[in-house]
């Protein structure tokens, strides 16, 4: 599903933000990527989700090379990528329904089908019933919810997570990785990134460890 070979992010101004990495994630595979601030994490999803491109090396995702990748084929790429933040990037104007409904409406699919979509994946993380409410009435793992529920509806095969638990408590934090380990069980890719080590130990998947731009841990399948 996932495979860096030698590959090299630089920043003209600040050098690389990462540096010879390879490392390979099978289909169907869900997976930990820590490190200290700065280490890399958000540079290396930026360029699985096609955000940016690598300097040097090549990054392949379901078979196709991203480093170059046409233009006119980045906007198929990023609908097979499911993407989660952690401060949640939602629309505040619009309702927790249309948030979901963005990818969907984005990629054209008719109203009947938006409704389906959203309902579902809003039963999918336990907000079926917020459909019609707006952002800023949602406590933070709710929002973080509605996050995930954006992600999962265009029913993506792969899900990258950017600190999806860093602003939440260790309570919260737990189930918002029971619905990871549920997505991960139905077949869908996971990459998350996470600064909370504890979290990611109890936890029997495998975790790769970045230092200052290097892979310098990979612990396969626990």
């Amino acid at each position: 599903m996932i495979r860096f070979e030698h590959v090299t992010k630089r920043y003209p101004q600040h050098g690389n933000a990462l540096s010879d990495l390879s490392f390979e994630l099978k289909a169907g595979e869900m997976a930990f990527l820590t490190g200290h601030s700065g280490a890399g994490k958000s540079t290396l999803l930026r360029l699985i989700g096609l955000i940016e491109r690598p300097t040097r090396g090549q990054v392949m995702v379901n078979g196709r090379n991203l480093r170059h990748l046409p233009t006119r084929k980045i906007p198929l790429h990023r609908r097979e990528v499911g993407m989660i933040f952690q401060d949640h990037r939602l629309l505040a104007d619009r309702t927790v329904f249309d948030n979901v409904a963005l990818p969907l409406v984005a990629a054209g699919y008719r109203h009947k089908e938006i409704r389906r979509r959203v309902r579902a994946a809003l039963d999918q993380v336990g907000l079926l019933g917020k459909e019609r409410t707006f952002p800023v009435t949602l406590s933070g793992g709710e929002q973080q919810r509605v996050g995930i529920a954006r992600a999962v509806v265009a029913r993506p095969p792969l899900i990258l997570a950017d600190e999806p638990t860093g602003n939440l408590d260790p309570e919260l934090s737990r189930e918002i990785m029971g619905l990871f380990e549920r997505l991960h069980r139905v077949g869908i890719t996971l990459l998350i990134a996470s600064h909370d080590l504890a979290l990611i130990a109890s936890l029997p998947y495998r975790t790769l460890t970045l230092t200052n731009g290097s892979l310098v841990g990979d612990t396969g399948t626990r």
